[in-house]
């Protein structure tokens, strides 16, 4: 098989099917599937969605700041993940000063699961037996 071939198998790899045959540390469970969910696996997308994972809100300002990224940068890729589901904004005024905080949702939760299931079955897969 090309080298590209084992690669891309690899790359597929998901929990949850039959035995990956000829791919490298292929197990029980793994599936081939056609592609991770290009909403979470964009780079400040991903970084949103994990931030927001391991803190019950964020500001606009403190996802700016932890990311370092502009604001343009994070409002786009912050609407994209709103427009999923996965994160819900509240704007609101504090005294004069406007102010967004993001939340993630249940389904962002279970989406950044699901991904994080993928990423781990794809380690296991690329990763040589031992």
């Amino acid at each position: 098989m090309a080298k590209g071939g084992a690669a891309r198998k690899a790359v597929q790899a998901v929990a949850g099917g039959p035995v990956l045959k000829g791919v490298p540390g292929g197990r029980a469970g793994a599936v081939l599937t056609p592609e991770l969910d290009r909403v979470i696996h964009e780079r400040i997308r991903l970084a949103i969605v994990s931030a927001l994972a391991v803190n019950e809100s964020l500001s606009f300002t403190e996802l700016k700041a932890l990311l370092k990224t502009t604001d343009g940068n994070l409002s786009v890729h912050a609407r994209r993940l709103e427009e999923a589901g996965y994160v819900t904004a509240r704007k609101f005024f504090e005294g004069r000063i406007p102010r967004t905080d993001y939340r993630l949702t249940p389904a962002g939760r279970r989406a950044l699961s699901q991904y994080l299931d993928h990423m781990e079955a794809l380690i296991r897969a690329a990763r040589p037996s031992r």
